[in-house]
């Protein structure tokens, strides 16, 4: 056993630093917790606040816009959830097709592109190509005779708004996933079948899609631990007070109500809420990974 600690040594002094790292930035501050129990007053302190127990998630659980920032929330993100899986699924079976190889590691690097831009620099392109005004897509539907849509300004609009431009953003890390799990299936179960007479479309059916079914499922199941995740920085950088009954998130609703109202306790009661969920929403997904695609971390 000395022996063994002595060569495993290195490693754990190697793995120290990510270790103080985590406590400080990940654990240390969980002791904030307990400012959702208390009526928190900045110049008492952390432990000078009256406790008040659960009368915040009360409050949260009466305030009027809470269940319609919740639906935000939830919309939002299982729309992100589909519509990121539908379209990568569908580019990798195209680019599958694809034979010339230039062409495929062009179009790859194209759509994987937007993926390393941060939320900044994409709301600011799309502020532009959005705007009603001067905006190439308003633009172009001036031409077909349509009046200007205001996207960002738009209750109907800005929720799709933010489904579109957050696949655009992702969905090229996504595909490069199914292009990996698509190069894993036997060429020979093809050629089988073009011998029996299938054409691409049976092929695709029949071959291609269960033999990535596993990783389809993978990735669908620890999907689920994202429901209440809709992307603070996209929303943050692309909603105004305008579109707040239908772009308003959990994120951005306890960002104004502490950062910006100093209603301290609510909100971290209301992040105490999502934490909570979300963490029953991560080990179902982690479970059901586990159950139907044999994927376990532990």
């Amino acid at each position: 056993m000395p022996s063994r600690m002595l060569r495993e040594l290195p490693l754990h002094l190697m793995l120290f630093p990510g270790l103080i790292l985590v406590l400080i930035f990940s654990y240390f501050p969980m002791v904030g917790i307990v400012i959702a129990f208390q009526n928190f007053n900045s110049a008492n302190g952390l432990f000078g606040s009256k406790w008040i127990g659960f009368a915040n998630f009360s409050y949260i659980l009466n305030l009027p816009d809470f269940f319609e920032v919740l639906w935000n929330t939830v919309f939002i993100a299982v729309m992100k959830i589909i519509a990121g899986l539908i379209v990568p699924i569908t580019v990798a079976l195209l680019l599958n097709e694809v034979n010339r190889g230039f062409i495929k590691k062009g179009v790859q690097t194209l759509i994987y592109l937007p993926h390393f831009l941060s939320w900044i620099i994409l709301s600011g392109i799309l502020i532009d190509i959005l705007s009603p005004s001067s905006g190439i897509v308003n633009q172009f539907l001036k031409q077909f005779g349509f009046d200007p849509i205001f996207f960002l300004g738009s209750i109907k609009w800005f929720p799709f708004i933010m489904v579109i431009s957050d696949v655009w953003k992702e969905f090229g890390f996504s595909t490069i996933v199914y292009l990996a799990a698509l190069a894993g299936i036997n060429p020979s179960l093809y050629e089988a079948a073009f011998i029996d007479g299938a054409n691409r479309w049976k092929q695709t059916l029949h071959i291609t899609l269960p033999g990535i079914s596993p990783i389809i499922i993978l990735l669908t199941t620890l999907s689920l631990g994202n429901v209440l995740n809709a992307g603070f920085d996209q929303v943050f950088n692309l909603y105004s007070p305008a579109v707040y009954q239908s772009g308003d998130i959990i994120d951005t609703f306890v960002y104004r109500m502490g950062m910006i109202d100093a209603h301290y306790g609510t909100a971290t009661a209301i992040g105490l809420f999502k934490s909570a969920v979300s963490f029953i929403l991560i080990s179902v997904s982690y479970w059901l990974a586990s159950r139907f695609a044999n994927y376990r971390i532990f």
